[in-house]
């Protein structure tokens, strides 16, 4: 059969890129669909297998490589214009609007799910916010615009015939967006690069790009009022906001090498992890090397850590992390306080082997699995 894959953007190596790596390491005869195109080959041998893409006409636009965002009220339309009809199986990877690509009754669409647009929904007035688009003409613009992605978006929830979701935090949104039902298969994480230090030294680590999201600057305001040294890598953005706030025991590092950084996050005390995600990539691979995680309880973590809050009178079996409820610096130090108190309780075997359930290799059988069961069904039904 041919098969047809599509994804938003191709411009970095993410979490999303990581998942069309293992799509094309289980199926190698996709045809590759995308709005824009910036790859450079080092990964494109890596993700596409080298292959090239098909793009929309925002590619051929002013900037449109570097600036796509500031053409996003032309998504909708950009992603309708892929002609697929000589495809059976068409598969879409989508955090914004991939999802929505046409399609006849007589192909079968399944759609992998990062998360619906959460510019549009969950995260609107969060946006909005920090966009500085809450006011004035351009504010106003702007919610014309993401009303109009919302009800495109809502529009074409019919158009897959099956959802798959990267997590249960992601299926219930689904559900309360598009009233849909999803598989729930976990992202895969590479989590055979990581293995355990004998040694465990006296520092905290966090490692995350600079953005409001992820939440780097509410970790080291935490931090910063204490003498506990931790160490920050990663850029972005926000680096000098963050770099303002940090005490003279917090240590930015910036970009580190993948090695460099390995070999940091394992010979930690624990990992630190402040951002709602849909699902985390992060947090696994420090429970891989046997690291314990200190998050904010909420999203896709509650998947993938077992852990507590602070306020629980009793430790549960198996402990890989511990949570808190609120994105504040006392909170933060609250669950910090409770970690250091029952240190004594994490096993790094035992954290090790929940993060090896989301591995890479689980993940391309499951998708496969799941996928080649779908489609004999829906053949059967023709």
């Amino acid at each position: 059969m041919k098969k047809a894959l599509i994804h938003d953007w191709y411009t970095v190596y993410g979490g999303a890129e990581r998942c069309i790596e293992s799509f094309t390491n289980i199926w190698d005869d996709f045809d590759h669909y995308s709005l824009i195109d910036d790859l450079n080959e080092e990964d494109r041998k890596v993700i596409l297998k080298g292959k090239q893409t098909v793009n929309s006409f925002i590619q051929r636009l002013p900037f449109g490589k570097k600036k796509y965002r500031s053409y996003l009220p032309l998504f909708p339309l950009a992603i309708e214009q892929f002609d697929l009809n000589e495809y059976e199986l068409v598969i879409s990877s989508s955090s914004s609007v991939a999802k929505g690509v046409l399609t006849r009754p007589d192909q079968l669409h399944i759609t992998y799910v990062y998360s619906p647009v959460r510019y549009a929904w969950d995260l609107y007035a969060q946006y909005l916010r920090e966009s500085k688009l809450e006011k004035g003409l351009k504010g106003f613009l702007a919610r014309y615009f993401l009303f109009r992605l919302r009800s495109w978006d809502y529009s074409t929830a019919n158009r897959p015939d099956h959802y798959i979701a990267i997590s249960k935090y992601v299926a219930k949104r689904i559900k309360k967006i598009y009233n849909k039902e999803a598989i729930v298969i976990y992202p895969p994480v590479d989590t055979n690069s990581f293995n355990i230090s004998k040694t465990t030294e006296d520092y905290y680590i966090t490692c995350s790009r600079m953005v409001p999201y992820k939440k780097i600057d509410l970790i080291v305001e935490a931090f910063s009022k204490t003498e506990k040294k931790l160490i920050v890598i990663g850029e972005g953005p926000d680096y000098k906001k963050i770099k303002h706030l940090a005490g003279p025991n917090v240590q930015l590092l910036g970009f580190l090498e993948k090695n460099r950084v390995l070999n940091l996050i394992k010979r930690a005390k624990a990992f630190i992890f402040a951002a709602e995600e849909d699902f985390g990539i992060a947090p696994i691979e420090a429970q891989a090397a046997g690291v314990p995680v200190i998050a904010f309880g909420k999203g896709g973590i509650l998947e993938t850590v077992n852990g507590q809050f602070p306020d629980n009178p009793v430790l549960m079996e198996n402990m890989t992390g511990v949570f808190f409820k609120e994105q504040t610096s006392g909170s933060v130090l609250e669950a910090l306080s409770f970690f250091e108190e029952n240190e004594k309780m994490f096993d790094k075997n035992i954290i090790r082997k929940n993060a090896q359930q989301f591995s890479i290799e689980r993940f391309e059988k499951e998708f496969k699995d799941t996928v080649e069961s779908l489609y004999k069904n829906w053949k059967e039904a023709q």
